[in-house]
């Protein structure tokens, strides 16, 4: 029977593969060029996002409450989300009283709606968020 070798915390890596999940691989087999973890740039995580969100509002998951449900994302960064999509030349409306509202993208500007929806389950896995919405639209 071969007897696993301990390794030392010194020997170890932790590498964050999903929220609040850490694994310890030996530090040998990081080194490795197959192991490559690269982090998106915050510029990337933030456009992505933009465009995850208005991509749920496009397709019917319009409220603050509905997107926070699907998505995991805190309701504050829903918020801060939406209002910057101006940013982008992205014109959301809200529509309705403030309980019952939800909002609506009345145009895209520069950004091609179809790339956004052909191209949702990347930006989905780059923000680490789910690709298949509640409403069973993608």
């Amino acid at each position: 029977m071969a007897r696993k070798k301990r390794l030392s915390p010194q020997q170890l890596v932790l590498i964050n593969t999903q929220p609040c999940k850490l694994i310890a691989l030996p530090l040998a087999q990081c080194a490795s060029d197959d192991m490559t973890i690269e982090q998106p740039s915050k510029t990337k995580t933030s456009f992505y996002r933009r465009l995850y969100v208005a991509h749920l509002i496009a397709t019917g998951i319009h409220s603050v409450p509905a997107i926070t449900a699907v998505s995991g994302m805190p309701r504050r960064t829903t918020q801060d989300t939406i209002a910057n999509l101006k940013e982008l030349d992205i014109d959301c409306e809200f529509i309705g009283g403030t309980k019952n509202g939800h909002y609506r993208i009345n145009d895209w500007g520069p950004i091609s709606q179809n790339w956004v929806k052909s191209h949702f389950s990347h930006i989905a896995k780059v923000l680490d968020y789910p690709a298949t919405l509640a409403s069973g639209k993608s």
